[in-house]
């Protein structure tokens, strides 16, 4: 990036106070990471952007937005005055959009978005100069945040769209109007904002707001809801799933290292365990196809790609126990999925469960939890924690159902007694699933059996 004051002003509709131009390299909302050059963008948060100024010239800020008083603007560095900082931001993040141009491609889905960002970025990198939304800054700051990082010359470009309420993806999408939308699973992620799965694929639906008339919207096949969604949409559509829809995958062979695949007679593997990451994985050579790339690229891509971490993590426990971590966060249909998985799984001893409550479920939280006792059972687990106060009624539910299976229930100001009881049970050949979500804090129980 390497814009001028006057530049920035018109694309984001703000006024130059200084009259001095200067040149800016790059942007930041964060005044601690500030480098030399950079534009400084104070955003309102918990606290207010425009109190870490004088921060952000001290660690060599070239310029900054301004949506104060004009008055009280700071002196040593460039301001440009605008109505809103976000929504400049926004807008900055649309124009070097449109001057770099590359193929933009969008994610989204309650389950499985990070990993298959991640997978999609490693196939297209075959071939493509590439970049990715990094960590998880999926939302109305994080995605511009990535498009303004992004380096210049990058030919493809993947975005993952999160959500919490209805309305905030339509924004992203008309942000970045792909040209390739994906949606992974409609699960039940934030259904105490949205009330009901169908509300939840509405929700998901929004990436296409912007997605180009000519693109590629591609869908899992066994989701009756957005079936209904799609009959008047003038994208190419695409399905996917195991033995189903237009990218069909067949399951050849799984252990804890790898999953290996085929789709139309050739041979496919990553490095993760489970159908639900195959799937992800289809949606990445859905977009490869499309873009043009050869099934050995498209394999290399699969078979070498590295994940963010907490997605479906193997682990070691510091008494060489085997550990699953997929702790970042949780919904029922994923957690369902990950518990299966792994139930499939060779151990050489016992296999345990670690548990913690899924949060945003609203009303049905409870029953959703207890749920859960379909994808456990006396003989895949020998022994299963769960922490929390809406996963309680799984504990009633398993003790019913399996009285011989070992289940011990801890409440959220347990968490100690938790971890030293999973780290008392954990034997060298056991292995261990922790699913939760990221409010729980399941980390550092996998940081406490790790040390």
């Amino acid at each position: 990036m390497n814009f001028t004051t006057t530049i920035i002003s018109k694309a984001v509709q703000g006024e130059v106070l200084a009259e001095n131009e200067v040149t800016v390299t790059g942007v930041e909302f964060d005044s601690r990471k500030i480098e030399a050059g950079d534009l400084f963008v104070p955003l309102q948060g918990t606290n207010d952007g425009h109190t870490f100024v004088n921060k952000a010239i001290e660690n060599g800020a070239t310029a900054t937005l301004w949506s104060q008083d004009p008055a009280t603007a700071p002196e040593g560095i460039a301001v440009i005055l605008v109505k809103d900082t976000l929504s400049a931001f926004q807008a900055l993040a649309s124009y070097y959009l449109l001057e770099e141009n590359p193929d933009v491609i969008a994610i989204t889905g309650s389950n499985g978005k990070t990993t298959t960002k991640d997978m999609t970025e490693s196939v297209l990198s075959q071939t493509f100069r590439t970049y990715k939304t990094q960590g998880n800054y999926n939302n109305d700051i994080g995605l511009p945040y990535t498009i303004l990082h992004m380096p210049e010359g990058t030919e493809k470009l993947i975005l993952e769209m999160g959500m919490d309420h209805a309305g905030e993806i339509s924004v992203l999408s008309e942000l970045a109007e792909p040209d390739v939308a994906a949606i992974t699973i409609i699960g039940e992620a934030h259904i105490e904002n949205l009330g009901s799965r169908e509300k939840i694929a509405d929700a998901k639906m929004e990436i296409t707001t912007g997605l180009a008339s000519d693109g590629l919207l591609i869908i899992p096949a066994a989701e009756p809801l957005l079936e209904e969604r799609i009959r008047s949409l003038p994208q190419t559509i695409e399905t996917f799933g195991i033995q189903a829809g237009d990218l069909s995958a067949t399951i050849l062979n799984e252990d804890k290292g790898a999953t290996v695949f085929s789709v139309d007679d050739k041979g496919y593997q990553i490095p993760l365990p489970g159908n639900y990451n195959v799937q992800n994985a289809l949606i990445a050579m859905a977009i490869g196809r499309w873009f043009g790339l050869s099934n050995d690229d498209i394999f290399q891509g699969l078979a070498y790609v590295q994940v963010t971490q907490n997605r479906t993590q193997w682990l070691k426990a510091s008494n060489g126990a085997d550990i699953l971590s997929d702790v970042y966060n949780a919904n029922p249909t994923a957690m369902g999925l990950v518990l299966d998985t792994f139930a499939k799984l060779p151990t050489g001893g016992r296999r345990l469960a670690v548990l913690a409550d899924m949060l945003e479920l609203g009303s049905d939280s409870f029953s959703l939890h207890t749920s859960m006792v379909e994808h456990l059972n006396d003989r895949d687990f020998h022994e299963v924690f769960l922490y929390g106060n809406d996963i309680k009624g799984l504990k009633v539910a398993l003790a019913d159902r399996y009285p011989a299976l070992a289940v011990h229930y801890f409440n959220k100001e347990e968490k100690q007694q938790m971890m030293d009881a999973v780290k008392k049970s954990l034997q060298a050949q056991d292995s261990v699933v922790l699913k939760g979500s990221n409010g729980m804090g399941l980390i550092e129980v996998v940081e406490t059996l790790q040390s």
